[in-house]
């Protein structure tokens, strides 16, 4: 079993895919080009069921009060970045959605306030995984004992399953995969 620091940087690595589709169809509406509205809201059920539900919640339920119980402090420390990020995130993918429907309804100038907060999104995204992986996760390698870390991954496997349902994880990677193989930048 993979302690739970690799489950979340292997989660980090399939969000980091989807990014790459996000940048994708960032430059496909940057040159105007038709994208499907169910692309926009795919990327927009990845990132809310999979990056958000699920990775961000393991880190916010279970892994982080766990670094503060083992004495990394909250407020002015990396959790309290990472809790501060999460939010911008959730702001930027709210705005991603509402702008979403509008295009969906045929506003095509919403496409460009699609791509602006997706922009952003992206980087804060790339930004906040390189920190969690680099800087936080090797500190919670280091205070959490073996034990601790697979006690967290069997209490992650069951917060998949209650947050998402059973199948979702395995559902929305199959739609990763797919949207992936759609947007495979032409090459010319």
């Amino acid at each position: 079993m993979r302690t739970a620091t690799e489950i979340l940087r292997n989660e980090h690595d399939a969000i980091l895919r989807m990014l790459d589709a996000t940048e994708e169809v960032i430059q496909r509406l940057g040159r105007r080009e038709q994208v499907e509205p169910q692309i926009l809201s795919q990327l927009l059920e990845f990132f809310r069921l999979f990056a958000d539900r699920c990775h961000h919640g393991k880190e916010e339920d279970l892994l982080f009060p766990l670094l503060e119980k083992k004495g990394m402090p909250r407020g002015g420390g990396p959790i309290g970045v990472m809790l501060a990020e999460h939010d911008m995130g959730r702001g930027l993918v709210r705005q991603m959605a509402e702008t979403s429907a509008a295009y969906a309804s045929g506003d095509l100038d919403a496409a460009a306030k699609w791509a602006t907060a997706a922009v952003q999104y992206v980087e804060l995204l790339r930004e906040h995984i390189a920190k969690e992986n680099e800087v936080l996760f090797v500190m919670a390698e280091r205070i959490l004992s073996h034990t601790e870390q697979m006690e967290l991954a069997k209490a992650f496997e069951e917060a998949e399953v209650e947050k998402m349902g059973a199948g979702t994880h395995e559902r929305l990677h199959a739609m990763m995969d797919k949207l992936l193989a759609e947007l495979q930048p032409v090459k010319g």
